[in-house]
């Protein structure tokens, strides 16, 4: 069994590695490349499971083309051709224009593009900073301020007005001049 599991693990993992390594190499995965994954992950199957999956199983219906996700978290998420709405920039890109409308001929501009249901309006921006990044810039700031709070509280210079921070102390002391008082008694 745990060979069988080796098996499915593998053939996935390489799988998804490959797609990450080509989109970090600006390679985009065609369609024809999804197919053929789904057809070396279909092949594994067969492997694990010579007798077939169960007509149940949702790996199957993939395989299958027959998924049903009515009433499940991820048909939310599935959007039609006919109501889908593209967004770049906080504009709406309209079928039938060139993105070259849009962006211009530069080859380098990177386009991220948003899927939005139509009439919902554009999508929110995305934060400037992650989650993570802006938690550690809080917790830099806030022991900043506790550094510059003790550093304050250690620049009080309160102790100069006192007698034995007198700079002509010493002076007055030689000359016999520290108990003189002005004024009545």
């Amino acid at each position: 069994m745990k060979k069988m599991k080796q098996v499915l693990r593998k053939q996935s993992r390489s799988k998804v590695i490959n797609f990450k390594k080509q989109v970090q190499a600006n390679v985009c995965v065609t369609l024809e490349m999804v197919k053929e994954a789904l057809d070396q992950l279909r092949g594994a199957v067969m492997i694990v499971y010579p007798m077939g999956l169960p007509p149940h199983d949702p790996i199957r219906l993939e395989f299958e083309d027959r998924e049903d996700l009515s009433g499940t978290q991820a048909a939310l998420q599935l959007i039609a051709d006919s109501e889908a709405q593209l967004w770049w920039a906080a504009k709406e890109l309209h079928r039938g224009k060139k993105l070259t409308e849009y962006v211009g001929k530069n080859e380098k501009t990177k386009i991220i593009v948003k899927i939005q249901k139509r009439g919902q309006g554009a999508p929110a921006r995305e934060p400037v900073i992650s989650p993570e990044d802006q938690k550690q810039m809080m917790m830099y700031y806030s022991r900043r301020e506790e550094e510059l709070k003790k550093l304050q509280k250690a620049d009080d210079d309160s102790y100069l007005d006192s007698e034995w921070a007198d700079r002509h102390s010493l002076k007055k002391q030689f000359q016999g001049l520290g108990d003189i008082k002005w004024g009545p008694r």
